[in-house]
């Protein structure tokens, strides 16, 4: 497994790490057990990141993990934990983003409970709150990093100025964004602001929220997933299309002898050695074949070929609707 640096200042971490929303049941029912066959096969395959939050399963996902890591004496020390803050309820019930200091400290204070935790290793803010300028907020959770809550703070989902504007008052050691083959906006002006103020780039849905795998979701499938029923490219028409188009991407990685999974988290780690994918799963064979692109050195034509196959701007659809673009931040 490549190792990479936690931005400017932080330690090595696995260049493939695991996003643990996948131990709620956001993409379908998840369980104890699959969460224990993921945390034990990270152990054994190298994958020392593990990226949750608050938000997901209401707490559910850090609970899986702290069970964890209380049952398995000595396996806090193998892994890094990021976990998030900033998304909230309001009085009625609906969601909102809640970036003041009280709110960040006091679901960090939760954070902690539940991963059974004295500090984690990175906690970010989940999504702004417009209404409170990111100085503001930086200084919030480097308050928390001082305190020693925290090792390192980032951002998730906002934009190259936006980083700016952070890192002029705390020095920010990630920022978390969609990044895949098929999701590229982070290399207009993103990813570059990261590397010039050493900060990591933190790639979440790295294989296209399953389209660039060997088994990409259908129809019948994406049916039966809210998300994804809701997402411009699973929707019909778009769905077929970018079946259609991912099929040569398929055989490239069965030429190459790899796992189509493996290929794409490949391709993103030959982006720059400032960036990580945190890809997500609750099957370990799966887990394994996101792994394995953490061993594969791609080669100037290797990449060529990919870029030939899925040049950037394939993808039919939006990332996101309307609904669900409420948080992140636009910048092109």
């Amino acid at each position: 497994m490549k190792m990479r640096k936690l931005g400017a200042h932080g330690p090595e971490i696995s260049a493939v790490g695991y996003g643990a929303m996948s131990f709620t049941n956001f993409y379908g029912p998840a369980t104890d057990a699959q969460s224990v066959e993921i945390l034990d096969a990270a152990r054994a395959l190298g994958v020392t990141h593990i990226d949750t939050s608050n938000a997901y399963g209401l707490g559910g996902s850090e609970t899986r993990i702290g069970n964890y890591l209380a049952a398995n004496p000595g396996a806090r020390d193998a892994f890094h934990i990021a976990t998030k803050a900033g998304i909230s309820k309001d009085a009625d019930g609906n969601r909102c983003f809640d970036n003041r200091p009280e709110h960040f400290e006091a679901e960090l204070d939760k954070s902690l409970k539940r991963l059974g935790v004295e500090q984690v290793d990175l906690y970010y803010c989940h999504r702004r709150d417009p209404n409170i300028p990111i100085e503001e907020v930086c200084g919030t959770l480097d308050a928390l990093r001082q305190k020693g809550k925290t090792a390192a703070i980032g951002f998730s989902e906002i934009a190259p100025s936006s980083l700016r504007r952070a890192a002029a008052v705390a020095h920010v050691d990630a920022v978390q964004s969609e990044y895949s083959l098929q999701s590229r906006a982070v290399e207009l002006g993103l990813i570059q602001t990261c590397a010039e103020l050493g900060t990591m780039l933190v790639a979440f849905s790295p294989v296209g929220r399953g389209l660039l795998t060997d088994t990409p979701p259908d129809a019948a499938k994406v049916a039966e997933l809210p998300f994804l029923a809701s997402t411009p490219r699973f929707q019909a028409p778009n769905l077929a299309a970018n079946l259609a188009a991912t099929e040569k991407f398929r055989a490239l990685a069965a030429e190459m002898g790899e796992p189509t999974a493996a290929l794409a988290i490949a391709w993103i780690l030959a982006q720059g050695d400032h960036v990580i994918a945190i890809p997500g799963t609750r099957f370990t064979a799966h887990f394994r074949d996101v792994a394995r692109g953490g061993e594969i050195d791609l080669t100037p034509d290797d990449l060529t070929r990919i870029e030939d196959i899925l040049p950037v701007g394939w993808c039919h659809g939006d990332r996101y609707s309307d609904v669900q673009w409420v948080g992140p931040e636009r910048y092109c």
